[in-house]
């Protein structure tokens, strides 16, 4: 019987020929993600053991991200502790504030996520690198703090689950309205522990950061990991940003008989640009059901849509118009907003009296630089809607893509993007 994918990198990673579904595997880590949230919590686990080193500092990636740059004290404190433990480990892939980025943007620009690697962190939504042929998860910090000092991680070998995604995207729908369309399909538990592969030929032609949205939001399905084959538009970004690091990879196939514990087909050609409805991203529906719901806010970025193709996409709505709410536009990386700043971009969200910040996760998480107030609603290309998530707990936040958040930011009120498209 032939293998999944993510089961050959599994395997890999354990030194097995094959694995199958619910095998516990013990797994070399190719890669370990930390940020200012969950590795702090990590560091004092080590601590109380009398550990203080990890297991390779050319295998830790370290960002601050979350509260960045420090919104109050006690988020202060937590960069600090992060700060110190890394140069105190001589982690070399370590970017302090001034080069710090939303993790899940900034490890794939900067060369450190490869094809066929297992590859862990502190954040749910670690499975974004599975967009570049690698197993990608997120875990806990007591899962990382093992993995820090000891290289390796138990896995029980999620099923895999197929999404084979035909045809091509009309106009004014993209990646986000995929995702939000098969989440809402399958539910929020619809891939629980699983690995959801994605398919097909409208995959073929999606770039790698449409990808990468896809892969973002497997945990909001209850999704293990998300995982895309190699093909040319991965070799080509990898190309392109492997240059920081080791340039050798391996790729891994899925057999033509390995088995899937359920398979699911979409015509994308069918597909209208989604919206999100508060407090699940399950909550789907096309832009029509909903267009005219008031907002109050939009907010433009992070993990899931803040990379310089989202912010293009974005731009093309507020050439020539004013935002009609509070808008806040958030480059996901140093990188990325200077290209954003080279090409224009920052001075057209500028004219539109937009907000454009500091790479940062922000209000994604409550965490600043856009907190809801009581029975605020916004428009967010973010990837959660729960409850309380983006600020006070009665308070509404709506999914959608960059381009239905910002022709809705024009009109202030839920808005099909295809109505500012010729």
């Amino acid at each position: 019987m032939g293998m999944t994918i993510t089961e050959k990198i599994l395997a890999r990673a354990a030194g097995h020929k094959t694995v199958a579904p619910g095998d516990i595997i013990n797994a070399n880590v190719d890669v370990m993600m930390c940020h200012d949230v969950t590795t702090p919590p990590a560091i004092s686990m080590l601590a109380e053991r009398g550990i203080d080193g990890v297991f390779d500092p050319d295998r830790i990636v370290v960002t601050p991200d979350h509260f960045q740059p420090a919104k109050d004290i006690k988020s202060a404190q937590l960069l600090k502790r992060l700060d110190e433990w890394a140069r105190r480990n001589k982690i070399k892939n370590y970017y302090p504030i001034g080069k710090a980025g939303v993790c899940h943007a900034l490890l794939p620009e900067k060369g450190h996520i490869r094809p066929g690697e297992v590859i862990v962190g502190g954040d749910s939504h670690t499975c974004t690198y599975g967009a570049l042929a690698a197993f990608s998860a997120g875990i806990g910090s007591t899962d990382l703090a093992a993995a820090l000092a000891t290289g390796e991680l138990w896995f029980r070998v999620p099923e895999s689950m197929k999404f084979v995604l035909n045809g091509s995207l009309g106009k004014g729908v993209y990646s986000k309205d995929i995702i939000i369309a098969i989440i809402t399909r399958i539910g929020t538990d619809g891939a629980r522990y699983r690995a959801m592969e994605f398919v097909g030929s409208t995959i073929s032609e999606l770039s790698m950061e449409a990808r990468m949205t896809i892969t973002n939001m497997a945990i909001e399905a209850g999704g293990k990991s998300g995982i895309i084959g190699f093909d040319e538009t991965t070799k080509k970004y990898l190309d392109e940003h492997l240059t920081a690091g080791v340039t050798e990879y391996t790729v891994f196939e899925s057999d033509p008989d390995a088995q899937y514990c359920r398979i699911e087909e979409f015509d994308v050609s069918a597909l209208e640009p989604m919206v999100a409805l508060p407090n699940l991203p399950s909550n789907g529906v096309a832009i029509g059901e909903c267009e005219g719901t008031e907002m109050d806010q939009a907010y433009i970025g992070s993990c899931t849509n803040g990379r310089i193709e989202d912010l293009r996409i974005a731009a093309e709505f507020f050439k020539g118009r004013k935002a009609a709410i509070r808008t806040i536009v958030v480059p996901a990386t140093p990188s990325i907003w200077k290209q954003a700043n080279k090409e224009g971009l920052l001075d057209i969200f500028a004219d539109a009296d937009c907000v454009v910040a500091a790479p940062t996760c922000g209000a994604c998480l409550g965490g600043f630089m856009g907190i809801l107030a009581d029975k605020e609603k916004c428009i967010s290309t973010t990837n959660r809607n729960f409850v309380g998530r983006m600020g006070h707990p009665k308070s509404e936040v709506y999914l959608a893509s960059p381009a239905t958040a910002a022709a809705s930011a024009v009109e202030g009120k839920l808005t099909d993007p295809r109505k500012f498209m010729s």
